[in-house]
């Protein structure tokens, strides 16, 4: 799943597009539901700012998820600790086709349940 199949079921499944909020980047896409409460964010960061080698940017997401769910997410290749938002209660996905579409998928809708209630 790449950054355009995310907004792609986003706009599908919670009728909501991504929110470019910030000039200085602008490839940073807030995800907002109804209640305009942040369910994720997609972002292009240097690998090595996620405690990767290398310094070519790749494509992430960082969802809201269970706190209990976070360390075996953590375990599981193409997960890391959430970029920039609280690590006890985010995660971040890495966008490059290692993890299941359909993991994604699942983790979106969990996010999007846990901020919209």
């Amino acid at each position: 799943m790449n950054r355009e199949d995310v907004f792609e079921y986003i706009k599908e499944k919670y009728h909501t597009l991504p929110d470019y909020l910030w000039e200085k980047h602008p490839f940073y896409a807030a995800l907002k539901a109804a209640n305009n409460k942040w369910y994720g964010i997609v972002m292009n960061v240097p690998k090595n700012k996620l405690g990767l080698n290398g310094t070519e940017e790749i494509d992430i997401l960082v969802v809201k998820c269970y706190p209990e769910m976070i360390g075996s997410l953590r375990k599981s290749k193409g997960f890391l600790p959430a970029y920039h938002m609280n690590k006890e209660h985010w995660i971040t996905i890495i966008l490059d086709k290692i993890v299941d579409k359909e993991k994604i998928k699942f983790l979106i809708d969990q996010s999007y349940e846990l901020v919209d209630k």
